[in-house]
């Protein structure tokens, strides 16, 4: 089966006439009588999507105007030029007109609304729906720009020699500047790994076996007491 033949943030002007097949959740709906408008949405963007009762069979529209925000759709139709644009955003000056839907996944009463939410919704909601969160532009933008600078220190360091090594994550425990995390062994009874504060024991051996430049986008995991400037679990670029 082929969900998408465009993602929902690349589709310009220059696709005008094309039939395209898109994938995406319900972003917002808006139901004039005889036309209705969907914005649909992925991780790449949003692209309006029409359902006109001139193009589109009745049976197609009647089950678009009862579908709730984040359902999940594959739709496959004509892309044509937008009689009223919007250039706030890339796809903004085409539209798509439906032929086929098929409706992936029905989605219940949301606990928040993904499009316009407010910046201090409560942090224990977010985190208890964080699979709603995470769908978020802002959040979305931020995982995209975390994957861009990951993306871009492992480039640089390749470019300036340095080797990129794992290093054991269940290990033995060691004195370091806080508590550590201890995993249980399950077949020897009353002993513990214990999860790697720093890379720092392990680097070190990898100096002594001749690994002269090396690095690492490195899990850090620090039993502390909770405070502002303390994470239990964190993320570092750990370099030798």
């Amino acid at each position: 089966m082929t969900y998408r033949s465009h993602n929902l943030g690349e589709l310009r002007k220059g696709n005008i006439g094309q039939v395209v097949t898109l994938s995406g959740w319900v972003d917002t709906k808006r139901d004039l009588g005889r036309l209705t408008f969907i914005d649909l949405r992925d991780r790449e963007g949003k692209t309006q999507i029409v359902f006109d009762i001139d193009y589109t069979s009745r049976d197609i529209i009647e089950k678009a105007q009862k579908l709730r925000n984040e359902a999940v759709i594959k739709v496959v139709g004509e892309v044509k030029e937008r009689a009223s644009k919007n250039l706030n955003i890339p796809t903004g000056e085409i539209e798509v007109f439906v032929k086929e839907l098929e409706i992936l996944n029905q989605c219940e009463v949301l606990p928040f609304q993904i499009t316009g939410i407010e910046e201090n919704l409560n942090e224990n909601i977010r985190l208890k729906y964080r699979y709603l969160d995470i769908r978020r532009p802002n959040m979305i933008q931020n995982l995209k720009m975390r994957h861009r600078m990951i993306m871009a220190i492992r480039n640089y360091m390749d470019q300036a020699g340095f080797l990129d090594v794992d290093t054991p994550i269940l290990t033995k425990s060691t004195p370091e500047g806080a508590r550590d995390f201890l995993v249980p062994s399950r077949i020897n009874g009353g002993t513990f790994y214990a999860l790697p504060q720093s890379p720092q024991i392990f680097k070190q051996l990898l100096m002594i076996g001749g690994v002269e430049k090396y690095f690492q986008i490195a899990k850090c995991f620090r039993d502390e007491d909770l405070r502002a400037d303390r994470q239990p679990e964190f993320t570092q670029l750990d370099v030798e």
